[in-house]
């Protein structure tokens, strides 16, 4: 049995589920979500939870157990609280500025880089914190996927450590080159 697929998902007060057929629809105070799950898996909701069965131990619906469990365990925590990452941007003459929703950054190039804001997504630049763009959203993959895409407009460099980084994330450094002396 899957120990994540077996845990019950609670359902918090102001967040409203509707199962129909193999239609799971997730509704809250920040949005609404919706995912159809594979048929090797069961969803039922009982009594304010969430419950993911599945009918066999075949290796396919073991797999999909606890993937159906995450997923709507994510939907429940994306509608009711949101995900947030935050990149920080080094580098010499580096910075973002915000461009009504989208996010334009100045990154090195000969051109600035402007980035669009995915439907469900929104940018913040911490005030505090300087060069830190916070990507926000109920979405825990959108949220993600877009972060990676800022990031890979310009990953950090080993040598100098300028680039585009996730907040906190260690870069490992490299020696430059050492003079024949």
């Amino acid at each position: 049995m899957s120990r994540i697929g077996k845990q019950p998902v609670i359902v918090p007060a102001g967040v409203e589920i509707t199962i129909s057929d193999r239609m799971i629809t997730v509704k809250g105070p920040k949005g609404t979500m919706n995912f159809a799950h594979h048929p090797l898996v069961m969803v039922e909701l009982n009594e304010g939870q969430v419950v993911v069965t599945r009918p066999n131990d075949e290796k396919e619906a073991r797999s999909l157990h606890g993937l159906t469990r995450s997923l709507i365990a994510n939907m429940i925590t994306g509608v009711t609280q949101g995900f947030k990452k935050a990149l920080e941007i080094r580098g010499v003459g580096y910075r973002a500025a915000m461009k009504g929703k989208d996010l334009d950054m100045s990154l090195g190039y000969s051109h600035p880089v402007i980035v669009k804001a995915p439907e469900g997504i929104t940018f913040e630049l911490d005030p505090e914190l300087k060069n830190v763009i916070n990507v926000m959203g109920i979405s825990k993959e959108v949220v993600g996927q877009t972060a990676a895409h800022i990031r890979s407009l310009r990953p950090p460099e080993p040598y100098k450590g300028k680039g585009v980084r996730y907040l906190g994330e260690e870069v490992r450094r490299k020696a430059g080159k050492t003079s024949a002396s």
